[in-house]
């Protein structure tokens, strides 16, 4: 069982829509989980946008609750996802060296952007940009 875990600022947008792409596309063989660094919208469902976006998509983000990031977590993870540079750079200075191996962008070389504050067209955008990710790492569960 491959476990991923996929993290953004708030665990309201980009790393909520990461988690259900991803689960819908993989294999049983795979779980994913989701978090966001800071406890904003804890309990919260995602942002009603990116909901909407996730629609268009074909996935039902309207489940989700959102995290915080927690060391439990971390520990859980074989894989950690950041959706951009800045949130790779807080993961690498939080985690222990037992954990620094497992983190890495999202898309190599490249940020997710974040949609916050812009209007549907950065969501939906935001949203095929990840929707496109999840080959990258369901491919490397067939190998």
């Amino acid at each position: 069982m491959r476990r991923l875990l996929t993290v953004c600022l708030g665990n309201y947008c980009r790393s909520p829509f990461a988690q259900v792409a991803l689960t819908r596309r993989g294999s049983t063989s795979l779980t994913v989980r989701s978090a966001g660094l800071i406890g904003k919208w804890q309990d919260q469902p995602a942002n009603p946008s990116m909901i909407n976006a996730a629609r268009r998509l074909g996935h039902d983000l309207t489940h989700h609750r959102a995290q915080q990031l927690t060391l439990e977590m971390l520990n859980w993870a074989d894989e950690v996802l950041a959706m951009d540079a800045a949130v790779l750079e807080t993961l690498r200075a939080i985690s222990s060296e037992d954990n620094a191996h497992k983190l890495s962008l999202y898309l190599p070389g490249r940020d997710v952007p974040d949609p916050m504050g812009q209007g549907d067209d950065a969501f939906n955008e935001c949203a095929v940009l990840i929707e496109a990710g999840t080959a990258l790492h369901l491919g490397q569960l067939l190998r």
